[in-house]
């Protein structure tokens, strides 16, 4: 069986997504700080909720994801009904992929973008289109130049991953208001938490008839390990979306505990402020050291260095350390590095070493 174009789909040129390391060989208590999750990982509330629904697990989770979808519904002041949940944001992505596009069609996304929106659309049959940005942030007009009779998705991630940069609600809206009706609009909010005053584009959703919203509970919430996320957007895209995903695709635990999870204003309030404290500190203790960074809004910096064989040797300094950051080559940046923020000691101990390896750079020349 030719495997690679099964059903008339070409796969083979698809480029299996690799994720931050948590491990280095030899090395135990190893610094994890590529893969953007919380340093307090979740709240009591969450962690609470998680033990208790162990007592079942034999019961098949909740099909309509009810409660869940009450609770995110009064969180952030939506519509419950226009709810999807999944395992993972990247879930509801693929899933907008495989009902919105196919063979013939066109999915664009930008230079620096998630690596998994050309994934998802090459799965579903169609091209994607890679749109470059201005200084690694994303370019709105230059993607409404992209847009073709061809078009069916566009994917912005706002903040993005893993320039962290972002562009305003006006630009959004300038964005979606140049594009067709026929053409959707997905906005990837994975670290809308993170950003001051941003809603993650819910209310873009409601004044536009082809505008989908998607957030995480990975990130912010602390809950990466049970895979949960949803997106929010028109009932007829929804209605598809529920159509085609899985009966239970999200387990009874994680959906307990991101019921929780967010409701708990007091832990989210506390880890923005962590993150937006130490983001600050980090950055400038790495301008400092000769290392610059695009102002992040989320919960990571990416950090550029003169050379791809500078942030290589930097990189291979921390694994020596113990300490583990993110490669960017796979996203078109390999001179830079995508650092988590961590805690406070987190923070200082990769922070100084990569302050001794600028300064002994600096001396070696």
């Amino acid at each position: 069986m030719n495997v690679s174009a099964f059903a008339g789909v070409r796969r083979d040129n698809i480029e299996p997504y690799i994720a931050g390391e948590d491990r280095i060989d030899g090395q135990e208590n190893v610094l994890k700080l590529s893969s953007n999750e919380n340093p307090f990982g979740p709240g009591q509330l969450a962690r609470t909720a998680l033990v208790e629904s162990l007592n079942s697990p034999e019961r098949y989770p909740p099909q309509d994801h009810a409660a869940l979808r009450t609770a995110i519904a009064e969180a952030h002041g939506l519509e419950p009904e226009r709810i999807v949940c999944g395992a993972g944001s990247d879930e509801i992505l693929g899933l907008l992929c495989r009902a919105f596009a196919g063979r013939g069609d066109e999915v664009i996304h930008t230079h620096h973008g998630f690596l998994m929106y050309p994934i998802f659309a090459r799965a579903a049959g169609a091209e994607p289109v890679e749109v470059n940005e201005n200084e690694r942030r994303v370019d709105v007009e230059k993607i409404l130049a992209s847009v073709t009779t061809r078009t069916r998705i566009i994917f912005v991630a706002n903040p993005n991953n893993p320039t962290g940069t972002m562009i305003s609600g006006m630009e959004l809206e300038r964005l979606a208001d140049g594009i067709p009706d026929n053409v959707l609009l997905v906005l990837d909010g994975a670290y809308a938490e993170y950003a001051d005053g941003y809603d993650g584009g819910a209310s873009l959703t409601e004044t536009r008839p082809n505008v989908v919203m998607t957030r995480t509970f990975s990130k912010i919430h602390g809950l990466a390990s049970l895979r949960i996320g949803y997106g929010y957007g028109p009932e007829p895209v929804i209605d598809m979306l529920n159509r085609i995903r899985g009966p239970f695709n999200v387990s009874g635990p994680a959906q307990l505990a991101a019921a929780a999870a967010v409701g708990d204003v007091d832990h989210v309030r506390r880890s923005r402020l962590h993150n937006s404290r130490m983001r600050q500190l980090m950055a400038a203790r790495l301008e400092q050291a000769g290392v610059p960074s695009d102002q992040s809004h989320a919960n990571f910096i990416l950090a550029r260095f003169g050379s791809a064989a500078e942030a290589a040797a930097c990189d291979k300094c921390l694994r020596n350390a113990g300490i583990l950051v993110r490669r960017t080559d796979a996203y078109k940046l390999p001179h830079c590095l995508r650092i988590t923020i961590g805690d406070v000691v987190n923070c200082e101990v990769v922070c100084g070493v990569i302050a001794e390896f600028m300064a002994a750079r600096d001396k070696d020349q």
